[in-house]
C-alpha cells in the first residue's frame, strides 16, 4: 500500500488508479448500454409504425453516447490534481466538445421536423437534397451562436464582436441584397412548395420539369433539352403553371357538319356524341350540343373532362374518342364541312 501513496507529477499513484479505474468502469457501463439496452431498443423501434423512436435513438447512438464517453474521460482525468493551465485547458475543450455535440442535436431535431412537415403536408418520400439548402443556413446561424458562446466562455468581451457583427451585417445585407432577396424567396418556394423536384411547369414561355431547387436558383431541364437557370425570386415573382399537380384536364372542341344533313340525323348527333365520350373509362362527360349556324356548316359543341393529369393518357383517351366519332359518322353517312362557298349563277 505504501507503494501507491507514492507521488508522481502531484498525484499519488492511488488517484492513478483510481482516475483509471473511473475511466474504465464508465466505459464499459457505457458499452453495455449501447450494444445491450440500445440494440434492444432500436429492435423495437423497428416493429412500431411511427418514426419518432427512431429518431430518439438515432439521437441517443449520434450524439448523446460520444458525449457520455467524452464525459467519463473527463471525469477520470477531472479527478486528478492537474495544474490550472491544463485543468482550464480540459474544461475548454469539454465546453467545446459538448458544445458541437449540442449543436448536432439541433441540427438532427431541425432536419427531423423539416422531413416531417413535408411528409405531412403529403408530399412524398422527401429526399435530405431537398433539406440541404436550409439546413446550411441553420448551421451557419447555429455555429455563429456556438462561437458567441464559446469566446464568452473562454472569456472574451462578445459585447464588442456582437457590435461589430451587427454592424458588419448590415453593410453585408445592403450589399447583397439580390442574394438575401433569392435566400428568403428559396424560403418561399420550401415551405409554401409551388412546385417540388420532378415536377413539370410552365414559366412565362419557358416549360420543363425542375431538377435542382437552390440556394439561389432553380435549375429546370427544358423539353427541348437545354438546362435553363431561374433565380428564385425571378419564379415567386412569376405566374408558375404546375402541370404535375393538374387532376383532370377539360377537353373543349367544335365539329362541323354539312347544311345537307338531314334534319332527323342532326337531332341524333348530339345522343350520338354523348354515347362515345361517356363509354370511355376515365372520362367524366360534360355536354353535346347543336350550337350555331356556322358561314359554311353546322357546328356542334362537346366538352367533357379527362380525369387524369398525365397527358400521354389524356391523348390516348382523346384519339379514341376521335376514332369513334370518325367511325360512328362513317356509318351513318354524316358529312364533316370543311370551308367552301357556292356560287349560284342565275344566268340571264
Amino acid at each position: 500500500m505504501e507503494g501507491l501513496n507514492q507521488i508522481f507529477w502531484g498525484n499519488t499513484l492511488y488517484a492513478y488508479v483510481i482516475a483509471l479505474g473511473i475511466i474504465v468502469v464508465g466505459l464499459v457501463v457505457l458499452r453495455i448500454v449501447k450494444s445491450i439496452i440500445l440494440h434492444r431498443l432500436r429492435k423495437w423501434a423497428e416493429k412500431t409504425v411511427n418514426t419518432v423512436d427512431d429518431f430518439l435513438i438515432s439521437v441517443i447512438d449520434r450524439a448523446i453516447m460520444p458525449a457520455l464517453y467524452i464525459s467519463v474521460i473527463y471525469g477520470g482525468i477531472h479527478y486528478l490534481t492537474l495544474p490550472d493551465k491544463v485543468a482550464g485547458g480540459l474544461r475548454g475543450v469539454l465546453v467545446l466538445v459538448n458544445t458541437f455535440f449540442v449543436l448536432r442535436v439541433l441540427t438532427m431535431v431541425i432536419e427531423y421536423s423539416l422531413i416531417s412537415y413535408l411528409k405531412k403536408r403529403h408530399y412524398a418520400d422527401p429526399k435530405r437534397s431537398e433539406v440541404k439548402g436550409v439546413l446550411m443556413i441553420v448551421n451557419l446561424v447555429l455555429w455563429c451562436i456556438a462561437i458567441v458562446f464559446l469566446l464568452d466562455n473562454f472569456g472574451y468581451n462578445v459585447t464588442t464582436i456582437i457590435t461589430s457583427l451587427g454592424i458588419g451585417g448590415v453593410a453585408i445585407a445592403l450589399a447583397s441584397q439580390n442574394i438575401l432577396s433569392d435566400l428568403f424567396c428559396y424560403f418561399v418556394i420550401f415551405f409554401d412548395r409551388p412546385f417540388e423536384i420532378g415536377d413539370a411547369i410552365l414559366v412565362g414561355d419557358k416549360s420543363g420539369t425542375v431538377m435542382e431547387i437552390g440556394v439561389k436558383t432553380t435549375r429546370i431541364r427544358s423539353t427541348s433539352g437545354e438546362e435553363m437557370i431561374f433565380s428564385n425570386k425571378a419564379l415567386t415573382d412569376s405566374r408558375i403553371h404546375n402541370f404535375k399537380r393538374m387532376e383532370k384536364r377539360r377537353i373543349a372542341f367544335i365539329l362541323d357538319v354539312v347544311y345537307e344533313t338531314p334534319a332527323e340525323v342532326i337531332e341524333e348527333i348530339p345522343a350520338l356524341l354523348t354515347e362515345i365520350i361517356t363509354a370511355q373509362e376515365g372520362v367524366a362527360f360534360d355536354r353535346a350540343h347543336f350550337a350555331s349556324y356556322g358561314a359554311y356548316s353546322l357546328k356542334f359543341e362537346v366538352v367533357y373532362n379527362v380525369l387524369t393529369g398525365d397527358y400521354n393518357k389524356y391523348m390516348d383517351i382523346h384519339q379514341a374518342i376521335n376514332f369513334a366519332i370518325f367511325r360512328a359518322f362513317a356509318e351513318r353517312n354524316i358529312q364533316f364541312a370543311y370551308p367552301t362557298q357556292t356560287i349560284l349563277n342565275a344566268g340571264n
